[in-house]
């Protein structure tokens, strides 16, 4: 498969299909690009695991933090590399190891290897490189739009909220994101005693 461009189609099935995610080089600091991601897709409802050897044990948002993608109890549907492309083949190596074996090879933003999305694609796993599932949500459901983002408008005043709350659009995940607000009843002015 071709790793320049991805079809919308191809995402969206990998975005819908992956529930569990397990995520190498999940950090616990809240203003690195592995902890947005990590917490983004979280409250999209996505089951995510992180895997950090340094943190080994401890919790990021509440989900206990794995050494190594052999120590997950539970089956993984895609293996999300936040790392350099350099632990890419040792990283392939423990996800082919896995039982059952996830069906995607995710590598993030920044990170290609080329021989290493072969070896995965010979071994039945289907690869994305270069991209982040952060942000391919975020632009299929819309929420890229809605936040002013990629809306080929540049602006300094706020965006307006929506009424009640963020629509989830494509994907058919529900969220506990948004919401409804309730306004005050119109104040008399002329009653201030």
């Amino acid at each position: 498969m071709p790793h320049d461009d991805y079809p919308d189609a191809t995402i969206r099935r990998i975005l819908t299909t992956c529930r569990t995610i397990a995520m190498v080089g999940a950090s616990a600091k809240d203003n690195r690009p592995s902890f947005f991601a990590f917490k983004y897709l979280l409250e999209r409802g996505y089951r995510m695991i992180p895997v950090n050897p340094g943190l080994a044990g401890q919790t990021i948002l509440g989900q206990t933090v794995f050494a190594r993608l052999a120590d997950i109890p539970e089956p993984v549907d895609m293996v999300d590399l936040f790392r350099n492309a350099s632990v890419a083949p040792k990283v392939l190596d423990e996800t082919l190891a896995m039982t059952p074996r996830p069906m995607v090879f995710w590598m993030q933003l920044g990170v290609r290897d080329d021989a290493t999305a072969a070896r995965a694609e010979q071994h039945g796993l289907q690869v994305v490189m270069d991209r982040c599932p952060k942000i391919e949500y975020a632009r299929l459901s819309s929420e890229i739009g809605w936040l002013g983002v990629n809306s080929r408008t540049l602006s300094s005043k706020r965006a307006p909220m929506p009424v009640r709350g963020v629509q989830r659009l494509s994907l058919g995940r529900v969220t506990t994101a948004g919401g409804t607000t309730v306004a005050s009843p119109p104040r008399d002015d002329t009653d201030r005693g």
